[in-house]
């Protein structure tokens, strides 16, 4: 299987980060934050918008892999390891090295619930 990497640029910096590798990105405001497998955290100065433009533009058909949940949340769908509407709650685990937990509404929670089931991911 080939790696596939995305790279994002800014005036500072370059980050090149195997796409694999990415359990989820957080926005905060003009920030976004991207939490890896092995519990990495890396800031880029741009917002969670113009990083969904950047899987889609870089990634293609790969993009997929990645969903927007609300306003804060872009995760790996390979890593959804539980979905608890009734907290409130989306657990994303390899099952041996990490388990993330990100608070979501329950809206959010549903469609992610739907999804997984949909697809079969």
């Amino acid at each position: 299987m080939i790696q596939q990497r995305i790279y994002f640029n800014s005036r500072d910096k370059l980050i090149r980060i195997d796409i694999q590798k990415i359990v989820y990105f957080e926005g905060d405001g003009n920030y976004t934050y991207i939490v890896t497998a092995n519990k990495q955290k890396v800031c880029l100065t741009i917002n969670l918008a113009h990083t969904e433009d950047a899987l889609a533009s870089q990634l293609g058909d790969n993009a997929k892999q990645f969903m927007r949940i609300g306003k804060r949340f872009i995760v790996n769908m390979k890593y959804i390891y539980q979905v608890d509407i009734q907290k409130q709650v989306l657990m994303l685990s390899d099952c041996e090295h990490f388990l993330f937990q990100l608070p979501v509404s329950k809206e959010a929670l549903k469609a992610v619930k739907d999804l997984v089931i949909q697809t079969r991911i």
